[in-house]
């Protein structure tokens, strides 16, 4: 790969799987980018299955057409996703810029800010689960998690990430606001309901880590190469 298109691989870094709240990166589902001297980026991705639903396939070429092109010195971008069975209506959508209706027109009834922002409070719950694991280890109960304010939890990764997913969702994320929160208002979770509002980040966390593993699963068994970025950023994580 040109070194010109380390950039571009750099904004694709912030694509997530809209499920997995993991960058397509280090899932693996770059599998090439380049970016010529005038500025034409072209990226290809591929997914675990021939038949991954074509709603989140869609979020994941839309939000990479939308990285790449912000990115200064990039005049075109063509984002194109490979072995899918959808490829051609998604790839065609996002180019003209149409939205997710308008590319599976007659099987589509909207567009996806509902499951993008279903998938975000997921995400919320499952980087709580994240924070108060650490937490709990310390020796905090769930009384005092109630408790916690933002300000209050010790910096880490963890705690940066669950920050971010709830800025983006719109939820309260100010130092002196409590660090559990119901993911659909944004208000404090009551002391009765704490037993079950951690139960409930456990079990999405456990979920969206089983669902990441079979994917990256599925893909080494469909490809047998790495994707882009894939190994430098699993020796990274280590």
């Amino acid at each position: 790969m040109p070194h010109l298109a380390a950039p571009v691989l750099a904004a694709l870094g912030a694509v997530r799987d809209p499920e997995l709240d993991e960058p397509i990166t280090s899932l693996g589902f770059v599998s090439a980018c380049t970016l010529t001297p005038d500025g034409d980026a072209e990226v290809r991705l591929r997914l675990p299955t021939y038949f991954c639903a074509p709603n989140f396939a869609y979020l994941m070429v839309a939000d990479a057409y939308d990285a790449v092109t912000a990115l200064p010195g990039v005049r075109s971008a063509r984002i194109l996703l490979e072995d899918h069975f959808a490829a051609e209506a998604i790839n065609g959508g996002v180019a003209a810029q149409a939205g997710f209706a308008q590319a599976f027109d007659g099987e589509a009834v909207g567009e996806l800010h509902d499951l993008r922002a279903a998938f975000l409070r997921k995400a919320v719950l499952a980087g709580t689960d994240q924070v108060c694991r650490d937490l709990r280890a310390r020796g905090v109960d769930s009384e005092r998690l109630r408790a916690l304010t933002l300000a209050q939890v010790p910096p880490s990764a963890a705690r940066d990430r669950l920050v971010r997913r709830r800025a983006e969702l719109g939820l309260p994320t100010g130092p002196d606001e409590p660090l559990l929160i119901d993911p659909e208002t944004g208000t404090a979770v009551s002391a009765d309901a704490v037993p079950l509002h951690l139960r409930r980040a456990r079990l999405t966390s456990v979920s969206i880590e089983a669902n990441g593993s079979i994917c990256r699963g599925m893909l080494r068994h469909r490809y047998d190469t790495t994707g882009l970025r894939q190994s430098e950023l699993a020796e990274e994580d280590q």
